[in-house]
């Protein structure tokens, strides 16, 4: 018989390992959105943190609860769950009630994540299927009641004289659905043709205030308060540098890569310069700029898009998945009757991850086709 020090040992993959846990992922996540979180603070006032704890207790909660119910070790301290509370939180504007993050982050877990078994087990992002049951359930109330910024505007809306002198005319209605909402809101609309016919006397006069209004919408004045996220909108996705920081935190740590968010960006980037001007928002060299800067896109593209869980395996197929998330945005953005299109797309996307991966997983080394 030989000796132990002679056999050779055999053992499934995954054969390198490191001191990666999913509690320190989860944690070093919570920690690059924190920035996001500051600049909500400094727009809106402290109910952006509150509504953000109460989403994060939420979600806690609600998985502690249920996990004691289903008899299995309780495990809220990975971070798990509190992170999909803060990004349902995030999802929402800061003048929303307090029981939108509450009711938003206990579906999250519940019937996003714990009735597939938990973590790991998820089919799509829970954070965005708690924001897409909040949005069915109550979309005006996730659609209006914007917190106004510290300074800046609501809007995106930057000439001061475009507000005082051109749209004090406008009815009550045009004029809170041009500067009441947030600029995403604001561009779908002036692709309205009928609501552009109704802002002057005549329809000459109504397309032109329009083509002003985008205009100004994507000017450097405009897009400077995008990317510092001096606007309206969720309390997680207006600062485009507070994301970008967060952002640059996890791929110094290699907790996400590349991939999914250049190709997503990148495909928005794209299609919005041939697309858009189709859709009648007229053409701006810097309209790209606009939608990449504007909504949920950077939140989405580098924080929920790039789900271990809910995304593909292979380098292959996290393109094919980045793109076509990139592309159902924009048709969303354009033809869809959201404004928004980073919610929707991704959770779609999540659904086609199975088929991706059975369509790019290589062919195990000598395994011979049937």
């Amino acid at each position: 018989m030989k000796k132990m020090k002679d056999r050779f040992i055999v053992s499934p993959a995954p054969h390198f390992h490191d001191k990666t846990t999913t509690k320190n992922v989860m944690w070093n996540v919570v920690l690059a959105l924190t920035p996001a979180l500051i600049f909500a603070i400094y727009y809106w006032g402290f109910n952006s943190l509150l509504l953000t704890l109460l989403g994060a207790v939420s979600a806690m909660v609600t998985e502690a609860i249920i996990q004691k119910l289903r008899k299995v070790p309780i495990t809220v301290s990975d971070g798990s769950a509190f992170l999909t509370g803060m990004l349902l939180a995030y999802n929402i504007n800061a003048g929303a009630p307090w029981w939108v993050p509450v009711l938003g982050a206990a579906f999250a877990i519940a019937i996003g994540k714990q009735v597939f078994g938990g973590l790991g087990n998820n089919p799509v992002n829970p954070a965005l299927l708690g924001r897409a049951f909040l949005m069915a359930s109550w979309p005006t109330i996730m659609t209006a009641g914007w917190a106004k910024p510290k300074s800046g505007t609501l809007s995106g809306i930057t000439d001061p004289n475009l507000i005082a002198v051109n749209l004090q005319n406008l009815s009550p209605k045009a004029y809170d659905l041009v500067t009441g909402a947030t600029p995403l809101k604001v561009a779908q609309t002036l692709r309205d043709s009928s609501f552009v016919s109704s802002l002057g006397a005549n329809a000459g006069q109504g397309f032109d205030l329009a083509n002003r209004i985008f205009t100004n919408l994507t000017d450097l004045s405009a897009l400077k308060n995008l990317f510092w996220g001096n606007i309206g909108g969720c309390i997680g996705e207006v600062s485009v540098f507070a994301l970008l920081l967060g952002a640059a935190y996890l791929l110094y740590k290699n907790i996400i890569e590349w991939r999914i968010p250049l190709f997503y960006i990148g495909t928005v980037f794209v299609l919005s310069f041939f697309l858009a001007p189709l859709k009648g928002s007229g053409f701006s060299p810097l309209l790209p700029f606009f939608h990449i800067f504007s909504g949920g896109l950077m939140l989405g593209a580098f924080f929920m898009a790039t789900d271990y869980t809910t995304t593909p395996l292979t380098k292959s197929g996290r393109i094919i998945f980045a793109i076509g998330c990139g592309i159902l945005t924009m048709v969303i953005r354009l033809w869809g009757g959201y404004p928004e299109g980073v919610c929707y797309s991704i959770l779609f996307m999540n659904v086609m991850t199975p088929l991706i991966d059975k369509l790019t997983m290589p062919k195990a080394f000598g395994r011979v086709k049937k």
